[in-house]
């Protein structure tokens, strides 16, 4: 074999293996990131050492070196959606949890159960499931508005769930994309809803 000929290989391979690294970096940053499960507010729909696929294109992924610019998304945030967010006391970290309000709305804890502007949430994702009055929500006579450009979101284990309840709201900047797949392990593979 002549040096030209281990040069050209030697320059194909490491152009291939930086096209394949920008493209991995691009599909992470504007379509799809995977993320670990690392505690057990959002049993049963997820338990710990799941491993999730994050649909960051849906609702618009955040445009890198911006403060708050976005890429169109095709859908909006619906009630119900488990969403990936920024922790809003420590925006390095990502949280999970399910979304139950929208702004302007109100949020009232009874007797287990979750009440938007007076009325029950009584849809599938809410059914079944005792959330209890912690944080804020210590009195169940307390309502809460979520403010502009906010959301509210619970764990679906609420009695070990840190969340809106004790540090607030999510702002809509902080949202990071739809929870859609588990994918391992194995035994654990669906669609999350």
């Amino acid at each position: 074999m002549d040096k030209n000929r281990i040069k050209k290989e030697f320059k194909e391979w490491i152009e291939a293996l930086l096209i394949a690294l920008v493209l991995a970096v691009f599909v992470r940053t504007f379509f799809i990131e995977a993320f670990k499960i690392p505690t057990g507010s959002m049993r049963p729909t997820l338990i710990e050492g799941d491993h999730i696929i994050v649909n960051k294109f849906v609702y618009g992924a955040k445009i890198p070196f911006t403060k708050n610019a976005r890429i169109p998304g095709f859908a909006k945030p619906k009630r119900g959606d488990v969403i990936v967010f920024l922790y809003p006391e420590d925006t390095k970290k990502n949280f999970i949890k399910r979304l139950v309000a929208f702004p302007g709305e109100t949020v009232q804890i009874l007797g287990g159960k979750i009440f938007i502007d007076g009325k029950e949430l009584s849809s599938g994702k809410f059914m079944n499931k005792y959330y209890y009055n912690r944080g804020v929500f210590e009195n169940e006579d307390f309502v809460l508005t979520v403010p502009e450009n906010s959301y509210f979101v619970l764990g679906d284990n609420s009695g070990s769930s840190k969340d809106s309840r004790y540090w607030g709201f999510v702002s809509e900047g902080y949202l990071v994309g739809q929870a859609n797949i588990i994918y391992w392990p194995l035994w654990r593979i669906r669609l999350i809803e």
